[in-house]
């Protein structure tokens, strides 16, 4: 094992002692292993018992130990307005996704770069064919389901005087997800409002998504947030996950103004608090975090595609990132091992900020999953 492979030794999780020891192994290094894995179709994997730890990555890269349930969690793919193209970065995750060999791909939203008037239909059009072409097939392929939050510039929920700034970008972002060609394979507890918030189980964990396209949470969707998460299903669930564009509070710079962050916050991470919610995930920063304020978990997600942000209180170079999340449901814990995507190395948790603003980083807080 050369000196880059030791570098996998520093991770953004926790479970080091039994990452180190499987990851020595030589029946569980990512490149052995991934000659067996990668042979093997996606449904296939997913509904194989697996009595015994296994070390699961692309060809190459760090493996992490596989929980019980695996996600990767993405955000931020677009570039500039009106762009059909994705960046490098975009298309090489999803290039070595499969190789994770992933239950769920999750995004935190800004898909397409819409949210612009002058925009046409056309070119939004054109950017969820990109889009389609580009992701959302590519990960149908593999049969790999893909759950997301609508983000600002895929159809922003901004109202003026009564009525959506955007509405037919809202409108055009339905039509694409509510064709059967573009079905994100998951199965819905509730879509009525699909894909602008509904709910969804896999793998006995809870899935909300909510419309936190703006800063403002609605008093309609706090109540639909209330429902469902107290919902026998939810609750009977082993773990529950929150998704929105916008986090909670903010933690990049030039995103720490109001409208960049929910104006609800407290009252928000409270609600999900009560229903015993585990994580939150959010993006709109372009900026990797993993922290905790209170009893929740807070993932910011890094950026994918154009315009990685520096955290505040950090003088760290921004980066453009990939986490892996590994569930295990007996225990109630989470792992997250995070790649820089440009060097495809792992993110020391140790290197970022101990906290920000009001959020602390996980790896910190007493009783934390880290």
């Amino acid at each position: 094992m050369n000196l880059n492979r030791r570098k996998f030794l520093i991770t953004s999780g926790g479970l080091c002692g039994l990452r180190i020891a499987y990851s020595t192994h030589p029946g569980l290094r990512s490149e052995n292993i991934n000659s067996q894995l990668l042979s093997t179709p996606i449904q296939k994997y997913k509904e194989t018992s697996i009595s015994y730890p296994v070390a699961v990555a692309p060809p190459g890269l760090f493996a992490p130990i596989r929980g019980d349930t695996r996600i990767i969690v993405i955000s931020d793919l677009n570039s500039q307005y009106g762009s059909t193209t994705y960046e490098s970065e975009v298309k090489q995750a999803i290039t070595l996704i499969p190789g994770w060999k992933p239950n769920l791909v999750l995004c935190g939203g800004d898909m397409i770069a819409g949210q612009k008037k002058s925009l046409t239909k056309t070119q939004i059009q054109a950017m969820w064919s990109a889009f389609d072409a580009n992701i959302s097939n590519p990960l149908r392929h593999f049969n790999i389901p893909f759950g997301f939050t609508i983000g600002n510039h895929d159809g922003s929920g901004a109202i003026y005087q009564g009525k959506y700034t955007f509405a037919s970008e809202r409108e055009l972002a339905s039509n694409y997800w509510n064709q059967p060609t573009s079905n994100p394979g998951l199965d819905f507890i509730d879509q009525v409002n699909f894909p602008f918030y509904y709910s969804f189980i896999q793998n006995n964990v809870f899935y909300l998504v909510l419309d936190a396209s703006t800063h403002i949470i609605s008093s309609e969707q706090l109540t639909w947030i209330k429902k469902n998460l107290a919902s026998s299903i939810a609750q009977k669930a082993r773990l529950r996950l929150v998704i929105g564009h916008l986090p909670l509070y903010p933690i990049a710079v030039g995103r720490n103004d109001v409208g960049n962050f929910l104006s609800n916050g407290e009252t928000l991470q409270s609600v999900l608090e009560q229903y015993r919610v585990h994580i939150y995930i959010s993006g709109h920063h372009h900026a990797y975090y993993p922290g905790k304020k209170g009893r929740l978990e807070l993932l910011h997600i890094g950026v994918l595609g154009a315009g990685p942000r520096k955290l505040l209180n950090s003088n760290i170079i921004p980066s453009k990132t990939l986490t892996v999340v590994d569930i295990y449901l007996n225990s109630q814990t989470i792992n997250y091992t995070t790649y820089d995507m440009k060097t495809l190395e792992v993110v020391d948790i140790k290197t970022l900020p101990k906290c920000i603003g009001k959020v602390r980083r996980r790896d910190l807080m007493a009783g934390s999953n880290s």
